[in-house]
């Protein structure tokens, strides 16, 4: 077993039990930015006062290290999908071996290099509004990229493994 396997392994791996609460926090929060996104609402509700490091107005004021009004609810729903998909992608197997390991390493290279051509791809032909729309997604594909890419390996192999039976 090599170093980046047993450090994968040990060191940098939430618990299993992980995983089936970044599921709940993940499923919920994905479909309810994906409806924020076509409904559009911004509900009252959620106009606080939050801290901002840097605020830019269309034609208006730019804020520097201060307070500001804003509709928080796309923030919360961001949070909620990184912490959740990171929860799922970054839990132990039930059974976590060097297969595993290798597997986990693999996609995770698979991720980057997909979502980087996506991004090429958005560089050379999306333009203005298009582009800054890929750019939100793009924060979240590589770990979506990731999850969708492991769980089908593992689900490959445990379909081999009982076919093998």
């Amino acid at each position: 077993m090599n170093i980046i396997t047993i450090a994968m392994k040990t060191k940098f791996l939430f618990p299993s039990t992980y995983k089936k609460w970044g599921w709940i926090i993940l499923i919920p929060a994905a479909i309810l930015g994906v409806i924020d996104l076509f409904i559009e609402t911004q509900p009252a509700f959620f106009n606080w006062t939050v801290p901002a490091l840097y605020k830019a107005e269309f034609m208006g004021k730019t804020t520097y290290f201060g307070w500001v009004e804003n509709n928080v609810l796309n923030e919360i729903l961001a949070v909620l999908v990184i912490m959740g998909s990171l929860l799922v992608a970054f839990s132990k197997q039930q059974y976590e071996d060097e297969f595993i390991a290798k597997t986990r390493l693999e996609s995770l290279v698979w991720a980057t290099y997909v979502n980087y051509i996506v991004l090429l791809v958005a560089i050379l032909f999306v333009y203005d509004i298009g582009f800054l729309w890929v750019m939100i997604f793009n924060m979240f594909t590589i770990l979506i990229f990731f999850i969708i890419r492991f769980h089908w390996q593992i689900f490959k192999m445990k379909t081999s493994e009982s076919h093998e039976e």
